[in-house]
Parts: structure tokens; C-alpha cells; sequence
């Protein structure tokens, strides 16, 4: 599974910047995630925004004090150069969608049209894709409404419902209040595959009655079968029960609240396992991002720069952090400049 966080988009985003001619006078984006990725590309470059019916209305979203230029304050007719932008790219309808709209509208200005993640390198409806990201891949941006959701394992509380409080996890009448009152965190459009919680057993009907409450649909609740919280704590079979299940299941990922249980989930179960508290996925025997990131930050500015070299320092680091960690590393070198 390749992941992409929002602080991933936008180093990669950053990171492409040179690609791109200089004198863009307007970013425009493809609703809906591609609004996200022009907003982070005009944020940083300080270039007019608006999305693709704006443009074709002939609107430009209005700019706030903080870095205004006589830039920000131009009409549509006085732009010579405007970035059309999505967030990724794969069999380019919306692309090609966006072609046509753009083309209807007769603009004078000439039209760019990008992507930052793509199936590939290249596509023919776009002019610049600044990342290859093959399938299956999955975006922190639309990760609940994937379609991956129906062959994976998803934690609830922390992914579904905020987490409960220490007075509200008393193993009593407050806790019992607190599963009939849980506020919803991520919501989803998909069938769930399987929810499995470190939640007792005993508090089944509790959690399936707030579930149906919020029109989650899933296939199979599976809940830890002890009789307390002190015997669950005593034992500390959070992670080893869900990694447990996860193992003998069909399961393709697992989606688990807490960044440490995510990673033993990963290792005792040997299949991935996507962190929501930290929003990298683990994989038995590989580094993930943040912990290639931690050593990109030890490293040598020197180094840093010599590590993208294809000769044998480039050796040396793809046997340190393994060839996923070194692709890492090259985008995060890319992003510092």
C-alpha cells in the first residue's frame, strides 16, 4: 500500500516548485482534492487561487492582508499563465473533464494543467505529474472513504470516536456512558470489513447500538473477551489480540489508532498497518517515513545533498534504510532543496 500524507503532498509539492515556469500568475484547482493541493501551491507561492468553476465564471478568490501584493489584486483578463492542479491523476477523466471545461471557455491565457501524485511519471492529459505513486495507494485526504475499507481491520476508538477521557474509562457507569455518547471522529462512506477493538465484550451491545446510531455499516465486530479492564491492562493484550486476528483474517490493512499499537499490530501480525496518529503506514521488516525522516534530519547537510547520487553512496543508503527508505529520503531531500 502507498501512502501519502498531507505533510507528505505538501513536501512534494514544495520539492516540484522548480519544475514549474516562474511567472504563473493563477493557481486553479479541481474540486474537491485538488482544491486542497492548489491551496497548499498558493499558499507557499503566494499566486492568486480559485477553483475550475470560478475560472470558467471568470471569479479569482479574494486574498487576506497577511502577504498582499499588487499580484493578488489582478483580474482575470490580465492573466498570461494559469496552473490547472488535482491532487493525483489515474485514469484522467477529471483531467480530461477539466480540459474540456477550460477549452469551452476560450481563456486567452495559456493553460498548465498538473498532478501531484500519478500512476505514472507521465499522462497525457497532464503537462507535469510531480510524483509516481502506482497502485494500490491511499491519501490521508479520502483514507475513510476508500475502497480498501472493505478488506480491512479498523480500530474504533480513536478512528470512529474520540478516545475516552481517564475519568470517562472507569470500566463502570461512566464508561457505559461514555459508549452510549461517543463523539464521532472520522466518518466513512464505506462498508467497513472488520471492526476490531480492545473494547470487552461484555459492552457488545453498547457499541452496536451507538454504531448503528451513526449508519456505520461493517461485517464483523470482534472485541476482546475479558472480564475487566484490570485483567485487560494486567495482561496487556491491546496490541497481540488485535495482531492476533488480524493475522489469521483476510484482512489487507489494518487501521489503528495509536501509533505503538500500530507497530506491534505490524509486527506480530507481518501485514501493514496504517497509523492514524502519526498517518504512516508500518510494514514488518521496513522503515516507515517518520523514521526515515528522523534520520534524514541526523544526517550531514553534505550528505543529505551526496545521497542522491547514484553511485555508491546511493549503495550505502539504500542498505541502511532499505530501497522504500531511500525513495523516501530522496523526496524529502528534494523538498529541503
Amino acid at each position: 500500500m502507498n501512502y501519502r500524507s498531507l505533510a507528505d503532498m505538501n513536501a512534494t509539492i514544495i520539492g516540484n516548485l522548480h519544475r514549474l515556469p516562474g511567472d504563473i500568475d493563477l493557481v486553479v484547482g479541481i474540486p474537491r482534492s485538488g482544491l486542497l493541493a492548489a491551496n497548499l501551491l498558493s499558499l507557499v507561492t503566494n499566486i492568486p487561487l480559485t477553483d475550475l468553476d470560478s475560472l470558467i465564471d471568470g471569479r479569482i478568490y479574494a486574498s487576506g492582508r497577511t502577504k498582499r501584493t499588487a499580484r493578488l489584486d489582478r483580474g482575470l483578463g490580465d492573466l498570461r499563465r494559469i496552473l490547472v492542479l488535482d491532487d493525483s491523476i489515474g485514469s484522467g477523466k477529471s483531467m480530461l473533464e477539466a480540459r474540456q471545461k477550460v477549452a469551452a471557455a476560450s481563456l486567452e491565457a495559456e493553460i498548465i494543467f498538473a498532478a501531484v501524485y500519478g500512476v505514472e511519471t507521465s499522462h497525457p492529459e497532464a503537462d507535469f505529474i510531480f510524483e509516481k505513486v502506482p497502485h494500490p495507494r491511499m491519501f490521508q485526504w479520502n483514507f475513510m472513504h476508500h475502497v480498501m475499507l472493505e478488506k480491512a481491520c479498523v480500530d474504533i476508538d480513536g478512528v470512529l470516536c474520540l478516545d475516552p477521557t481517564e475519568q470517562e474509562n472507569d470500566d463502570g457507569e461512566t464508561y457505559r456512558r461514555f459508549l452510549a455518547e461517543a463523539i464521532p471522529l472520522h466518518t466513512t462512506s464505506r462498508r467497513l470489513g472488520w471492526l476490531v477493538t480492545s473494547r470487552l465484550e461484555k459492552y457488545r451491545d453498547l457499541t452496536e447500538a451507538w454504531l448503528a446510531r451513526q449508519g456505520i455499516e461493517y461485517g464483523q465486530l470482534v472485541m476482546l473477551d475479558l472480564p475487566s479492564k484490570v485483567e485487560r491492562q494486567r495482561l496487556g493484550a491491546h496490541g497481540s489480540f488485535k495482531a492476533d486476528f488480524y493475522r489469521k483474517s483476510d484482512a489487507l490493512l489494518f487501521i489503528e489508532s495509536e501509533d505503538r499499537q500500530a507497530q506491534t499490530i505490524a509486527q506480530l501480525s507481518g501485514k501493514p498497518v496504517l497509523s492514524v496518529e502519526t498517518h504512516e503506514i508500518h510494514v514488518p521488516g521496513a522503515l516507515s517515513s517518520g523514521a526515515v525522516r528522523r534520520k534524514v534530519q541526523n544526517l550531514p547537510a553534505g550528505l543529505k545533498r551526496r545521497a542522491m547520487a547514484q553511485g555508491g553512496l546511493g549503495n550505502l543508503t539504500r542498505s541502511v534504510v532499505g530501497e522504500s527508505g531511500l525513495q523516501t529520503l530522496k523526496r524529502l531531500i528534494r523538498s529541503k532543496g
